[in-house]
């Protein structure tokens, strides 16, 4: 199995910067499809950035200019760093793995609230 720990969730003013991480453990293999999704309360769950096996990017048309996805290989972390925060931004982001083969995982979702 593959067990996602994400940190760096928390409540921050508009304009102000986060940094979310995603620490991937157990059997897992390097170059696969990370991405951050997010769920804002009564939307449903979107895209925001993702980095695909081939190392393409993907953003979501509202965060382009503003978030930067970003992976360390010999961490299996992927980062998502979050500036110019809005309080659209405001939701609940969960990080996903999808190995080569099997199925996806994941992360339990951190919270991110910005607000004045």
């Amino acid at each position: 199995q593959v067990q996602l720990v994400e940190s760096g969730g928390g409540l921050v003013q508009p304009g102000e910067s986060l940094r979310l991480s995603c620490a991937a453990s157990g059997s897992i293999v390097r170059n696969t499809y990370m991405g951050w999704y997010r769920q804002a309360q009564g939307n449903q769950r979107e895209l925001v950035a993702a980095i695909t096996n081939g190392g393409s990017l993907n953003y979501a048309d509202s965060v382009k200019g503003r978030f930067t996805i970003s992976r360390d290989n010999a961490k299996n972390t992927v980062y998502l760093q979050m500036n110019s925060l809005k309080p659209e931004d405001t939701a609940v982001y969960y990080c996903y793995l999808l190995p080569t083969m099997g199925r996806g995982y994941w992360g339990q979702g951190t919270q991110v609230t910005v607000s004045s």
